[in-house]
């Protein structure tokens, strides 16, 4: 395969909300470029981009993947990106290795959600932009409408570079407002043909502003514009290709990518107007080969039967294969292999990888997302990528008894895979806990370990990590063991006070004389008021925020022994406890929820609705960041109701602060479940 140099390549992340097409505008690309022979459909689940099971399955981009063609003696990189909400952190990968975006529009829905949030992340990163318009095929398909609602919804001077001829089952072409061309299509093939006089008026109103847009792209040609000369056609293009570099502005294409209908024009636009990875850097091509090797590691694949494939794009120096790299992350050397440049699922050997070409290594070590692969000599250490944080927590256990050890290696081999899951063990509740972007997200997983790994899982609800304490105090608590039997007996005797201790989890002191209790034997009574505190009398939750204090008791000079008088405090403490008032605890955490304006009054009820209190609002951008306490049982589904509530707009973020007496209603409900399990245990 060709090497191509850096001003050659462009990269470009196909990005859009669900549905919009970006699968098969990425498969009408390939196709037009002669990268693959045939046009594959997404219902068929035979496109390039979209090969994993489960996307094939579902219909739907789960993976960010790869895909390159050849075009005008350039390379085009194209990561296809998911468009559901559960797996944006893929998207954010894409966008941080992209020097371009074409962000695909559905001409029935116009903005949805997940265009706006990716057009904002675009923003934050400063990536140029085109736009297109797909599926004018569509019955209800509405090119104006959807233009209107870009205008309004996004930022930026959103321009059209091209109008649809016809809509739904009229849709025959576009009019090329920049060339002054007009293209009816056949089969895929276009065909010039005059402009239909019915949009000579448009085509010349939107063609001023295309020029006004391209003389504000570079300053010479400004002043050449404001005093009123007219710019030549290669000047506008120029113009227009600064001013698309520096996000002034946004060109608006449109087509049918399942109808090859003005996918070819999108091909041109790419490679003639978004950067290169030499552009984007301010460098040329043999700058950049001179500088040392960086590349960062932007996606990782874990497949149990081919191993482990990494995605990384190359920043500076070139990448070869059968040489041995530098991890500045893990402080470690990696051999490399074989490198590749991947179309979807199949790999293509290259001989080297130039600076702002994107590839993959297979089989590396220790190697991970975000990690930096570089010279020891010369170590650079790349900025990595900030995942969103996951959410929606769920308890999951192997449904064969045995399967703990799969369960495990699974999950391993998932979170390097996917940096938007987390895995926790609670001691506490003795549950494994799952944390992922939402149900899609958490379901694909639990699919993933039973196909790939083996294990088939069962998912609940985690159990709240409750705590009991008390609110009352008691003294001189007697607890006593003695037990005779044939030879040596048990004897350990002992009276406890015991007390709130509101800002400590325990403290245990004695005020004991004479040597009622020796000395010997103390740290055994500790001990066993320890392990009982382990099991509250409520409900059999951990208990906390005691004082213990060892008043008096008496000993037996052959009998008493250590365990004795651990099972005497045992027993103390159990009667203490029932008698000083015992309550149950919840954990309360501390939430801060960002959403649009529109939704704070919806919010804010539904977190009343949640016993939360909430403590301050502040605006932060175009979003209203309110900030609150909210107790744990309400919020392992925050994640689905907030998407319900907000259109997908909202996110939050929580951690633990205190421990809360649980209101008496809930609080008896919470000790019957636990007891009714328990019984059911026993």
């Amino acid at each position: 395969m060709k090497v191509y140099p850096t001003e050659s390549i462009r990269n470009v992340a196909i990005v859009a909300h669900g549905g919009a097409g970006k699968t098969s505008l990425t498969e009408a690309l390939l196709y037009n470029a002669g990268a693959t022979k045939r046009l594959g459909r997404v219902e068929e689940g035979n496109t390039v981009t979209d090969f994993h099971p489960e996307e094939v399955k579902r219909k739907v981009t789960i993976n960010t993947s790869l895909a390159f063609c050849e075009w005008k003696d350039n390379k085009i990189n194209l990561l296809d990106t998911p468009g559901y909400a559960d797996f944006f952190g893929d998207v954010l990968a894409a966008l941080r290795v992209a020097d371009g975006l074409v962000v695909v529009l559905s001409a029935v829905a116009g903005v949805e959600v997940q265009t706006e949030i990716v057009w904002e992340h675009a923003d934050a990163h400063g990536l140029p932009r085109l736009a297109y318009i797909n599926k004018m095929d569509r019955e209800n398909a509405n090119f104006h409408k959807a233009l209107e609602s870009m205008k309004e919804r996004l930022s930026g001077n959103i321009v059209p570079v091209q109008l649809p001829i016809g809509a739904a089952e009229t849709f025959t072409g576009i009019v090329d407002i920049l060339n002054l061309k007009a293209y009816s299509y056949q089969n895929g093939k276009a065909q010039e043909i005059p402009i239909p006089p019915e949009y000579e008026d448009e085509v010349n109103t939107i063609r001023e502003s295309l020029i006004e847009a391209a003389a504000e792209g570079d300053d010479e040609l400004l002043m050449k514009y404001l005093e009123g000369e007219e710019l030549t056609e290669e000047e506008i293009r120029r113009g227009l290709k600064e001013a698309v570099a520096g996000g002034k502005v946004i060109p608006v294409l449109c087509g049918s990518a399942v109808k090859n209908i003005a996918v070819e024009p999108l091909l041109d636009f790419i490679v003639d107007y978004l950067p290169s990875p030499a552009a984007r850097a301010g460098k040329s091509s043999e700058e950049l080969e001179k500088e040392p090797l960086a590349a960062l590691i932007f996606k990782t694949l874990a497949d149990p039967y081919v191993g482990k494939l990494s995605m990384f794009r190359v920043y500076g120096g070139t990448f070869r294969p059968d040489t041995t790299v530098y991890n500045a992350n893990k402080e470690t050397e990696e051999k490399i292999g074989s490198v590749f440049a991947l179309q979807g699922k199949n790999q293509v050997a290259v001989t080297e990888l130039k600076p702002g070409d994107i590839g993959a290594v297979t089989k590396l070590s220790v190697s991970a997302t975000c990690d930096t692969l570089t010279t020891k000599a010369h170590p650079a250490r790349l900025e990595g990528i900030e995942f969103p944080e996951p959410t929606l927590p769920v308890a999951i256990r192997p449904k064969s008894k045995g399967d703990e050890d799969k369960l495990s290696n699974g999950l391993a081999r998932l979170l390097e895979e996917d940096p938007t899951l987390r895995i926790e063990k609670n001691n506490e509740t003795r549950e494994t806990i799952l944390t992922g972007m939402g149900e899609l997200h958490l379901d694909i997983t639990v699919e993933r370990l039973q196909s790939k790994f083996g294990v088939a899982v069962e998912m609940s609800t985690p159990k709240v990590p409750y705590r009991e304490t008390i609110k009352g105090s008691v003294t001189r608590i007697e607890g006593k063991y003695k037990k005779q039997t044939g030879g040596r007996g048990q004897y350990g005797h002992v009276f406890l006070d015991m007390s709130p201790l509101p800002d400590q989890e325990f403290e245990f002191t004695e005020t004991i004389f004479g040597g009622v209790v020796p000395r010997q034997y103390i740290p055994a009574v500790e001990k066993g008021v320890r392990e009982a505190m382990q099991e509250g009398i409520l409900a059999g939750y951990p208990v906390t925020n005691i004082k213990i204090n060892l008043a008096d008791g008496s000993y037996h000079p052959v009998d008493s022994s250590e365990m004795a008088f651990k099972i005497a405090a045992s027993m103390a403490f159990k009667k203490a406890m029932e008698q000083a008032k015992p309550v149950l605890l919840e954990p309360i955490m501390n939430v801060e929820i960002t959403v649009p304006e529109q939704f704070m009054g919806d919010i804010i009820g539904d977190l009343n609705g949640r016993r939360g209190r909430v403590f301050g609002m502040e605006p932060r951008g175009k979003y209203q960041v309110i900030r609150a306490q909210v107790p744990l049982a309400e919020m392992y589904r925050y994640a689905i109701d907030l998407k319900s509530l907000t259109q997908g707009r909202g996110r939050f973020h929580m951690e633990f602060d205190h421990y809360e007496e649980v209101p008496a209603g809930i609080a008896d409900k919470v000790i019957q479940a636990a007891r009714a399990a328990r019984e059911k245990e026993e």
